[in-house]
């Protein structure tokens, strides 16, 4: 960022703002906020040097029920992808040739799974678990699971996990977890673990994960059991029979865990969506060897994720997953209509809110993205439209005063995007921590464009000004008029459009200074 002087004499003055690749910041106050950061930036990426709007998605399949569960099974290169939809089960690796196990009815499609070996498992706490696999011969196979033991009810179990080689299984509503009784094994004789011994704030158990304090997967992994009470009760050790091995290391407090899917592992890490964000264990559990998390995943958007959990913690859908090839991960938030996306870009720790994506659930699929909705799947991330409906992207950068704190009235704009066609552009200015939401209509590159302030937003279609692109992937440049004035300067960047990729680096702008600008 840097003013320098233009031709017009001494009052003009004009300021390179760079595009808000920090990110959403629903933190810090208006006044002491990073310029670098969005107090809006809903369906805009934040990457190293620019902005890029998201890509969009389309149909994969069609069900005629919601979609609860989406997962995926891996056996050597082979990849299955499956989903649970009006109390069934289907194949839908391929899209053009679906199988559905039809003597297999599940009452209720939200599922928690988990893969061991080559063995997958569907876990409701309402039916039996099932487990799928693929054979020697190649032949699939979806059952029920071939776990015994006693005093359990095995309906009862709602999620599942792998810890130390083994396979943990939550029972719903208790503080037991049933563990496979020899490491390794995909059935037989489970073993129960009662850690209502030593909870100390009672609750039931939401979750059991691995956690590691080398960045690895061995020795020095721990088993960590979350409750519905925000403790953490961390072990070491693999043989939970033996007393000299199997060890507590420490019970601690943290924030109170969302749903059965509230872990998300991540460069050996354990990420926890709870009440108060979505907090690294590394970052909560104040033992010796753990890491230093190099992101503090939520807590620059913590009001925004607050105000969500306050009021929709108890709705399915709450889940996060890391999609590497779009090189950031999702956290999916259900609203009391529909759902939001919080997205952080994992190489820089910038947030982002994704809308318009109804998404139940997600998975990766051979490397792909896949959301299940209310009337099926959809392949994401691809694409520049959200199935022929145009993506609406807005962005209002932090309050900058521009390297003065004198009054200033700001002229001229220049915004410098990248893009595959033209396209209108919304772009103004607010002032002094005021706030104008002008409205737009849809604006594909073909729409007619009015200048600046000459007619009403959405008038005649028409509003905003028409973004030229020069199809040889060069930053364009113009000025357009603007008119405001203040001490305080927040630039609002909006697009509505179909078929087009829109990558925004920075923006010019030009001001007076002093008495009499008013």
């Amino acid at each position: 960022m840097y003013a320098q002087y233009a031709i017009r004499g001494n009052k003009s003055h004009t300021y390179i703002l760079p595009a808000p690749v920090k990110g959403l910041n629903r933190r810090d106050s208006l006044a002491n906020m990073d310029p670098m950061y969005a107090v809006t930036m809903d369906n805009y990426i934040p990457y190293n040097d620019k902005v890029i709007l998201r890509s969009g998605y389309i149909p994969y399949v069609s069900f005629s029920d919601k979609v609860g569960t989406l997962a995926t099974y891996a056996n050597g290169a082979k990849s299955e992808l499956l989903a649970v939809s009006g109390h069934k089960v289907y194949n839908i690796s391929s899209n053009k040739k679906i199988r559905s196990f039809s003597d297999i009815f599940l009452s209720d499609d939200n599922c928690q799974t988990v893969q061991y070996k080559n063995y997958l498992y569907f876990m409701n706490g309402i039916d039996i678990p099932k487990v799928y696999y693929i054979d020697n011969q190649g032949s699939e196979h979806l059952e029920d699971w071939k776990f015994t033991a006693n005093n359990l009810n095995a309906s009862a179990i709602i999620a599942g996990s792998v810890s130390k080689q083994r396979l943990w299984f939550i029972e719903k509503g208790t503080l037991r977890v049933w563990y496979a009784e020899n490491a390794g094994n995909i059935s037989g004789s489970l073993q129960c673990f009662d850690l209502s011994q030593v909870s100390r704030f009672g609750g039931h158990l939401a979750a059991v994960a691995s956690w590691t304090q080398d960045g690895g997967t061995g020795i020095d992994d721990l088993t960590v059991f979350i409750t519905s009470e925000g403790e953490a009760l961390v072990y070491s050790g693999s043989n939970v029979a033996d007393a000299d091995d199997w060890k507590l290391r420490g019970s601690y407090k943290i924030s109170r865990p969302i749903g059965y899917k509230c872990c998300l592992s991540y460069q050996g890490d354990v990420v926890i969506i709870t009440q108060d964000g979505y907090i690294p264990l590394s970052g909560a559990l104040p033992l010796d060897k753990a890491n230093s998390s190099e992101i503090a995943f939520s807590d620059t958007i913590r009001d925004l994720v607050c105000s969500r959990t306050k009021i929709y913690a108890s709705r399915i859908g709450w889940q996060g997953i890391i999609y590497a090839r779009g090189g950031f991960a999702i956290f999916n938030v259900p609203l009391y209509k529909g759902y939001e996306q919080h997205i952080i870009n994992v190489n820089t720790g910038a947030w982002c809110r994704f809308t318009d994506i109804n998404s139940r659930c997600w998975v990766e699929f051979n490397k792909r993205l896949y959301f299940g909705s209310d009337n099926g799947v959809y392949l994401f991330d691809e694409g520049y439209s959200d199935n022929g409906k145009p993506i609406i992207g807005e962005v209002a950068q932090a309050y900058n005063d521009l390297g003065t704190d004198k009054l200033k009235k700001i002229q001229l704009i220049n915004p410098r995007t990248k893009s595959l066609y033209n396209y209108t552009l919304i772009v103004y200015t607010n002032t002094d921590m005021q706030s104008s939401k002008d409205e737009y209509s849809e604006n594909i590159g073909s729409a007619a464009g009015v200048r600046w302030n000459s007619a009403k937003w959405s008038a005649n279609n028409k509003s905003g000004i028409k973004w030229e692109n020069s199809g040889r992937g060069e930053l364009h440049s113009q000025w357009i008029c603007n008119s405001a004035t203040g001490y305080s300067v927040s630039l609002v960047f909006k697009t509505s459009t179909s078929g087009n990729s829109i990558e925004w680096y920075e923006t010019g702008l030009r001001y007076e200074l002093g008495e009499g600008v008013l």
